[in-house]
């Protein structure tokens, strides 16, 4: 395929078209091919809450709207001016970032003045859309720069990761999102050390990959917190030392007997002002925390400011894992590959026209990272 025929093909992708409305698999169509932008057919895409909270309308995401940021599969067009990866390769797609902002040139696109703009605009930032539906009609796209509930996804170059070719695509693309923000606020961010200590508050995708992390990091105490009894013995399969089932327990009291006076380093997933809270008081003095959590826009939440000013504690907001994706997602890639990081574990797969029943299931909890089997 080329990009001159690129309008010409249909396929299926899953359009929410009202907030809280279902995921609907309609026929599509591209609208153009830029030159800087490359066109993946999907093998697999993670599901992620970011998801959920745009098609429920707590985002301001436009409808109706084509979601999906956690895709991996294969190149199938490129345009005139890309250069980083060609037709045939592997990639994941992550997020995206202008290139040209100070957070950019600082080696931080995580952290991207235009972060919002690019990625839950639902368009180009000319205004343009890449997709339609096969009745003409607009579709906002663009969701992470990729919008990758769909067979094929049209991603800047710039949010493409080429991967090694053996590594099994279906099992990547969470390390575009959810994976990636948890690891790498635990290695990128916080810095996790060899023989400290860290506690992981919330037991889904993020919090269990920040678990990994800090196992791979060499943490000789980590600790993970939740209220689900499966996702705490998942979390000691995948490196946790203590558990604490914050029904049961006050998570800070427990923490200090573990401890002794508190955790190095803390990790709030859930975005949940009491939860904050309880990961700032568990930390040792001049301890650090990091929050990844998405919460509802203009949440808030308060801190004692003696602890934190007496005891000289840090808070850091952390967005993807403060991560540089083309390095850092091929570091995850190998470790997964060497066994060293088991993110199979995390995974239940769906056929696409079960995008609903994924997203039903997440929300229960009995899912923690839905996997849509698209390719």
């Amino acid at each position: 395929m080329s990009g001159k025929n690129v309008r010409s093909l249909p396929f299926r992708a899953a359009v929410v078209r009202q907030p809280g409305g279902p995921f609907e698999l309609n026929t599509v169509r591209f609208q153009s091919l830029r030159p800087h932008e490359v066109i993946v057919r999907i093998v697999a895409t993670g599901m992620c809450h970011t998801d959920m909270v745009a098609r429920d309308g707590l985002y301001p995401v436009p409808q109706p709207v084509v979601l999906g940021h956690e895709g991996a599969g294969v190149v199938t067009a490129i345009g005139a001016e890309v250069q980083r990866v060609t037709v045939g390769d592997h990639v994941v797609l992550t997020f995206l970032s202008c290139g040209t902002c100070r957070p950019c040139l600082e080696g931080a696109p995580a952290g991207c003045q235009n972060f919002n703009a690019l990625n839950f605009s639902g368009q180009r930032c000319d205004g343009s859309h890449a997709l339609c539906g096969n009745d003409g009609q607009l579709l906002h796209d663009r969701f992470f720069g990729q919008s990758s509930f769909a067979e094929f996804a049209v991603v800047d170059q710039r949010n493409v990761v080429k991967v090694r070719p053996d590594a099994p695509l279906e099992m990547l693309g969470p390390l575009g999102c959810g994976i990636q923000t948890g690891a790498g606020a635990v290695l990128n961010a916080l810095k996790v050390k060899a023989g400290s200590t860290f506690a992981a508050f919330g037991g889904g995708t993020v919090g269990l990959s920040g678990v990994m992390a800090a196992h791979v990091a060499g943490a000789t105490t980590i600790i993970a917190m939740d209220v689900v009894a499966e996702r705490l013995a998942l979390a000691r399969e995948l490196g946790a030392t203590h558990v604490i089932n914050s029904r049961e327990q006050d998570p800070v009291q427990a923490i200090r007997e573990i401890t002794g006076d508190g955790v190095d380093f803390s990790l709030d997933s859930t975005g949940r002002p009491e939860i904050v809270r309880a990961a700032v008081e568990a930390l040792r003095p001049r301890g650090l925390c990091g929050i990844v959590g998405a919460s509802k826009p203009g949440t808030t939440f308060s801190l004692d400011m003696n602890d934190m000013m007496q005891n000289c504690k840090v808070l850091r907001g952390i967005v993807e894992g403060d991560s540089i994706p083309d390095l850092f997602i091929t570091q995850l890639v190998e470790l997964y590959m060497q066994g060293r990081f088991p993110i199979d574990k995390l995974m239940r797969f769906y056929a696409f026209d079960q995008i609903n029943q994924a997203a039903a299931d997440s929300e229960r909890g009995l899912t923690i990272k839905p996997v849509i089997r698209i390719g």
